[in-house]
C-alpha cells in the first residue's frame, strides 16, 4: 500500500490512472444512483 501501489487509491492517483479503486468523477455518479 501507498504510492508506488498502482492498485490503491493513493497509486492510481500518482500514476494518473482510474479504476475500481479510484473512480472518475461520471463514473461516482453514476454508481451512486444505481446503489442509492
Amino acid at each position: 500500500m501507498g504510492r508506488g501501489d498502482k492498485r490503491s487509491k493513493k497509486g492510481k492517483i500518482n500514476r494518473g490512472s482510474y479504476g475500481k479503486t479510484r473512480l472518475k468523477a461520471k463514473a461516482v455518479s453514476k454508481a451512486k444512483k444505481k446503489t442509492a
